[in-house]
């Protein structure tokens, strides 16, 4: 049965070791069965620049019928992520506890090579497939970053890496910024003559009471996320660093809330009589789509024709699905229906497994039939 060939599928992936960096026994795993069904498989030469133990996976069969539809999943999974031996329980499978379950985003993987091997078994025409399984995602979409256009060009990819009930589309997630910043006082004796000093700590101080932090609207979120530094009690500290973010699914307020936060940075240390050096880095570009694209009409007719309801969601986190929209592929990221990620109480559905199975298996054949 093909039910039971998708959980065996996870299950055999769960079991595999694949931190964030060392992904190259499960991209070994699924080369082999991609290779079984027809593809052909390479490995980009991502490896050279990420320090992964293997590149991004690449395959591609060609179809039946026309268009080029893509599967994207990472390989990598967040610690504690070895020795994962997962409980099936009724409908319901989880780990021991002592480690996460692995389903963000081994489900996405089962469920890439599952909704393939059904396309390729059945009689109707299904397109030419594409598979896209990238390293490192979990640390800021690294794998994602180092494909190539060659490589990800298609004329879909769904991206199987979103929490949520099968039949839910996200169809709008984050610019993302983050920012490093040094502040740099003098430091003097605490005790002796603290007049002497200018204090990094109090420059970090008011610069975060001069931000705006946490949710700040509907599609726009900033945080202060570390502050470090002082070497000892007496010392008025001549260092503080500091790191934050800010993200927003309007461009054009991103880019005034970034200009706002280093404003905040700047003014706080002149205040104060010291200086700082602010750094920023796009960690990857945003999308949205309207409800009436023609690419979430596609998905949702096949979500429906999997028989269940489509609803789309926008989303504050990122996925490899920003880094490819970013390249200008037309791509969506689904609900997989996992829950609970990056913590040992993460859990999936076999039911919802099977679902998004069905889901990806119905759009392939929506799109070689142009329906």
């Amino acid at each position: 049965m093909s039910d039971e060939r998708l959980l065996s599928t996870f299950l055999d992936l769960v079991r595999i070791d694949s931190p964030t960096a060392f992904e190259a026994a499960c991209a070994a795993f699924l080369a082999r069965r991609l290779e079984q069904l027809g593809f052909s498989v390479h490995f980009d030469d991502s490896a050279t620049q990420t320090g992964s133990n293997t590149g991004n996976l690449i395959a591609e069969l060609a179809g039946t019928g026309p268009g080029v539809l893509a599967f994207s999943a990472h390989m990598d999974c967040v610690e504690p992520c070895r020795g994962v031996e997962p409980i099936v329980a009724g409908d319901t499978v989880s780990s021991t506890g002592e480690t996460v379950l692995g389903a963000d985003d081994k489900a996405g993987l089962a469920t890439a090579i599952e909704a393939c091997t059904r396309l390729i078994e059945s009689e109707e025409p299904y397109p030419t497939l594409k598979v896209l399984f990238t390293v490192q995602e979990e640390v800021g979409l690294v794998g994602a970053k180092h494909l190539s256009a060659e490589d990800a060009a298609c004329d879909l990819c769904l991206v199987l890496d979103a929490e949520g009930a099968p039949g839910a589309i996200v169809i709008a997630a984050p610019t993302h910024y983050t920012f490093a910043a040094s502040f740099i006082g003098r430091a003097s004796h605490a005790g002796v003559a603290p007049e002497r000093g200018v204090s990094a700590v109090l420059m970090a101080a008011e610069a975060v009471q001069r931000m705006r932090l946490g949710r700040l609207d509907e599609a726009t979120t900033a945080n202060v996320g570390t502050i470090r530094g002082g070497t000892a009690t007496n010392v008025i500290p001549a260092l503080v660093e500091m790191t934050g973010e800010c993200r927003s699914i309007d461009r054009p307020t991103v880019e005034a809330l970034r200009a706002e936060m280093e404003d905040a940075l700047r003014a706080a240390a002149e205040a104060a009589g010291g200086s700082v050096d602010v750094t920023w880095k796009l960690e990857y570009e945003g999308f949205r789509y309207a409800e009436d694209d023609p690419f979430v009409a596609l998905v949702s007719a096949g979500v429906r024709d999997a028989g269940f309801a489509p609803s789309t969601y926008a989303t504050g986190g990122g996925s490899d699905a920003n880094v490819l929209a970013g390249m200008g592929v037309p791509v969506l990221a689904l609900a997989c229906g996992m829950s609970g990620v990056h913590s040992t109480r993460e859990q999936l559905t076999i039911s919802d497994l099977q679902a998004i199975t069905a889901i990806c298996v119905a759009v392939g054949r929506r799109l070689a039939t142009g329906v």
